[in-house]
């Protein structure tokens, strides 16, 4: 007899986590299923608290890690550190039509343990645009719907930052902010008198704590959060909302679960749980539940879908609108500029600062009009060059080691994060023959940057390096590495919120359209993409949608 539970929430990252706080603090027997291995908050940072001579590579990757993870490789990810905590590539491969970066961690956390923690809100601005621009579908809902769920979250999670004004980037429940360092601010104060109040340069909003909060330590400013933060500093599953759901003694956790389709049921018109492969013994289980929460991450959500329900829907649970798969977005970056600064040699700042400046959205914003749609922002820092620097003056001797006790110069850099427009054309779908470890189908990629975005990233360089030019930055040069989709890490899109069935996947409480106690709260879900960071909107709209779900089925609608 299957196990019977009264919501299942499939994955345990940022969404994950969250749908099982909320549902268990509302007196629902949760099941949380995580395809990956368990991973215990503080027991399981292995290298937290290893000083750099202690790797073994120092910080490097090994030869046979380069050829085991090509994908990683392709930018920043790939680090000794945290290699473990990436997926399998050889044991979960797919299929890539046109390039696309798919970086996957599969263990309890998820990402939430590797995340960059900007945590930003999205505004009427983005909520509305579809609508304005005549692109894609409309947004079901508005900021009004989510600001106090924003609050929320926010509360609960820790936000550190500084409260602007700016209605395109609304304002938050901040704990007190970090602070810009002298350079930063002298750029700041530059840049507004510049342009007239017309830009923005402040300190990035974060999801490191400045005041300890429940039971939580603050950031101790080791900027090592991604090897798993043994003070709790920053959000995560394991530092947050996992311990939240154990507290109330009403979830299960069960790793090593691989969750291949919903269960449906076409007389009622509902799911009745889950199907599991059991990622260690290949053995299939079924689990029962009243509401299945999907928030496995955009992509392996949708694939969920893909499997599920396809004797009623050959294209799988929500694919009756047609848009199952589709509209696949992310934020597209690897350009900025870069320079240096001068004046400020008796200047220092105070230990690793796990956050960096953000500059918000100024294109297509009021009397700004370009050629393109919607905008971008940037996120950078300015720092002093340490001891490993080259000095080829001094190469020996007392003189050499004299000057390497000696900060260097300081240096500042931004990189841009464009929104990307929804676009039926860019799709995710089952692969016919490629199959992982498990023998389940893969997903193969057919998405790319189109024209909008590529006509965007010539005004992100160019006004980079106007910005820094205008603040006094020296030996200014703008750079563009090109993009491929995914490799901004947001990956957005594929089951989409919309006002009606026959043209989204997901209402404006993020129920399947074919199946309402179903609710896919994580990137599948997002509309258009915005240029900000969606972490915190994932929270939001999760939340939100938890007591949706609960209040329904109190009523016997679900």
């Amino acid at each position: 007899m299957p196990e019977q539970y009264d919501a299942i929430v499939v994955g345990s990252g940022i969404s994950g986590g969250w749908a099982a706080k909320e549902l268990c603090e509302k007196g629902l027997k949760v099941l949380l299923l995580e395809r990956g291995r368990d991973f215990k908050h503080v027991e399981d940072y292995k290298t937290a608290n290893k000083d750099p001579w202690d790797f073994e590579h120092r910080g490097r990757t090994t030869q046979e890690q380069r050829e085991g993870y090509p994908v990683l490789h392709r930018g920043w990810a790939a680090s000794e550190a945290v290699m473990d905590m990436w997926a399998n590539e050889k044991d979960c491969p797919y299929v890539e039509d046109k390039p696309f970066t798919w970086w996957r961690s599969y263990q309890m956390g998820g990402r939430s343990i590797l995340w960059g923690r900007q945590s930003y809100r999205l505004s009427d601005v983005d909520f509305e645009a579809n609508a304005k621009d005549g692109i894609a579908i409309d947004w079901p809902i508005r900021y009004k719907d989510l600001a106090p769920w924003y609050d929320y979250v926010e509360t609960f999670a820790g936000i550190s930052g500084s409260k602007e004004g700016l209605p395109h980037l609304p304002d938050g429940q901040f704990l007190p902010p970090m602070e810009l360092n002298c350079v930063e601010k002298d750029v700041a104060s530059r840049l507004k008198d510049f342009y007239k109040g017309n830009r923005h340069l402040i300190i990035g909003r974060t999801a490191n704590l400045t005041a300890p909060i429940q039971g939580r330590t603050q950031c101790q400013f080791r900027n090592r959060c991604w090897e798993g933060c043994p003070f709790g500093g920053y959000f995560s599953t394991q530092s947050s909302t996992l311990p939240a759901a154990v507290k109330t003694g009403n979830l299960t956790v069960r790793p090593w679960s691989i969750v291949t389709k919903v269960l449906y049921n076409k007389d009622t018109q509902k799911a009745t749980g889950v199907e599991v492969m059991d990622a260690e013994t290949n053995q299939t289980v079924e689990f029962k539940s009243k509401l299945v929460f999907l928030c496995a991450s955009a992509l392996n959500s949708t694939w969920v879908l893909f499997n599920s329900a396809t004797d009623v829907w050959p294209g799988g649970l929500g694919s009756s609108s047609g848009e199952l798969g589709h509209n696949v977005m992310d934020h597209h970056y690897n350009l900025g500029a870069s320079g240096s600064v001068e004046g400020f040699e008796d200047k220092y700042y105070y230990g690793r600062r796990a956050n960096g400046f953000y500059i918000p959205r100024f294109t297509n914003l009021n009397s700004d009009t370009r050629k393109y749609l919607r905008g971008f922002g940037y996120q950078g820092a300015t720092s002093r060059s340490g001891w490993s620097r080259e000095i080829a003056e001094l190469n020996i001797g007392a003189g050499f080691k004299e000057a390497l006790l000696e900060p260097g110069g300081w240096n500042i850099g931004m990189t841009g994060f464009g929104e990307i427009l929804p676009d039926h054309r860019n799709r995710i779908y089952l692969h016919k023959e490629k199959k992982d470890k498990w023998g389940l189908p893969v997903l193969a990629m057919d998405a790319e940057v189109q024209q909008n975005e590529l006509d965007m990233r010539k005004d992100m360089v160019a006004e980079a390096k106007a910005m820094l030019e205008a603040a006094g930055v020296k030996n200014v040069h703008g750079w563009n590495n090109g993009h491929a989709m995914g490799h901004g890490i947001h990956e957005m899109g594929t089951a989409r919120m919309g006002r009606d069935a026959k043209t989204s996947v997901l209402n404006e409480w993020n129920q399947v359209w074919d199946c309402k106690n179903v609710f896919v709260t994580d990137g599948a879900a997002m509309t258009s993409s915005a240029c900000q960071n969606p972490s915190l909107t994932y929270m939001a709209l999760t939340a939100r949608a938890a007591k949706y779900a609960f209040e329904e089925l109190k009523k016997g609608n679900l």
